[in-house]
């Protein structure tokens, strides 16, 4: 079962672009970095491709990692969406020039984010997690658990029942469960 982003707030736009696609990607990056830090978010991913419906800019942003005692209002809003939408539509308007016609779209990760680090796992410590990995750990490719802690470069999984040491180094993909 996945979940997709959890809030999606989008916008038509059609500019002109001169330059290569790399340029491009590295312009459209900074600005919407620029624009979630001054948000406090941060830029979680962000893409530029042609999908079945056209031109699709899509920025995914994310709050700001806190520690795990205070995770009270962890979650990107609406409110949030909306805002770096606005201000990456106007920074757009005003100093890029594309040559397509595109859909912005600006979400969270969901809530069934990917897990893309050491500095994740420490962030999510006592989050559901399914982690597929390189090589067995403990005769298993797949580890699922709540994640009890992280130390020296290893994460702590329990299931309940067992508790599983996952070298970084063996992490394939990562993903957070969701908790109903």
């Amino acid at each position: 079962w996945a979940f997709g982003p959890a809030l999606c707030f989008s916008g038509r736009f059609i500019v002109t672009f001169s330059g290569s696609g790399k340029d491009r990607i590295s312009e459209l990056r900074s600005i919407a970095d620029r624009v979630a830090c001054s948000h406090g978010l941060e830029l979680f991913d962000l893409q530029f491709r042609r999908e079945s419906s056209g031109w699709v800019f899509r920025i995914i942003i994310d709050r700001a990692a806190q520690p795990p005692e205070s995770r009270d209002g962890e979650n990107v809003t609406v409110t949030d969406c909306a805002a770096v939408s606005v201000d990456v539509s106007a920074i757009l308007d005003a100093e890029i020039d594309f040559d397509h016609t595109f859909t912005l779209e600006v979400s969270s990760p969901g809530l069934d984010r990917p897990l893309r680090g050491l500095n994740d796992f420490v962030r999510f410590v006592g989050r559901r997690v399914r982690i597929v990995t390189s090589e067995p750990v403990q005769g298993q490719m797949f580890v699922s658990g709540r994640i009890a802690a992280v130390n020296d470069r290893v994460i702590v999984v329990e299931d309940g029942t067992t508790t599983r040491r996952v070298p970084e180094r063996a992490v394939a993909r990562a993903r957070l469960e969701v908790e109903l």
